[in-house]
């Protein structure tokens, strides 16, 4: 079961993804993200809206009362399955890593990262303070080996101070 850190960082990323405010996530609602990735990066759709849709057909697996709508109690339901699941979640991380690192040199920049937070929150926003905590080695990137090991922090772990809860930026993770 998830903690309440665990569910205040979520929470921050379900009011992300839930792109038309609703409370619920919907299709729409991935749909709209992948849209929001694609004009950041002035790409087609492609490989985002696979990963999106991809996680949409896992989130509805968790809709109990199966209306097309996912709550965040449905999405904590999923993320209490996280563990069972690190092939998924390393996938979704690699893939990840490859759309956000547009220019395909295998390193992650502060702009690029940069577009990784605005993409998900749909807010510009100043990462740079944020970058230079999760650039664990200093060199100015994330390597895909620092991005996965962030991302998998984020999703599985419980530690307010580790660095990997910062993957998707400073989320307001108060819940309402």
């Amino acid at each position: 079961m998830a903690t309440k850190f665990q569910y205040r960082k979520i929470t921050g990323v379900f009011r992300a993804m839930d792109v038309d405010g609703d409370g619920y996530l919907t299709e729409s609602d991935f749909e709209a993200l992948a849209g929001r990735w694609a004009a950041l990066q002035g790409q087609p759709k492609g490989r985002i809206h696979s990963i999106m849709m991809g996680w949409w057909a896992t989130l509805l697996t968790a809709d109990r009362d199966d209306d097309g709508r996912v709550t965040l109690e449905d999405v904590m339901v999923i993320v209490d399955r996280l563990d069972q699941m690190s092939h998924a979640m390393a996938t979704t991380a690699l893939s990840m890593f490859d759309a956000v690192d547009v220019n395909g040199d295998g390193l992650i920049s502060a702009r690029e990262y940069n577009q990784l937070v605005v993409g998900w929150t749909g807010v510009p926003t100043d990462t740079d303070d944020v970058f230079d905590e999760i650039d664990g080695d200093g060199d100015g990137y994330l390597s895909r080996t620092e991005f996965g090991e962030l991302w998998a922090e984020f999703w599985t772990g419980d530690d307010a101070r580790a660095v990997g809860s910062l993957v998707f930026g400073r989320l307001d993770v108060i819940a309402r």
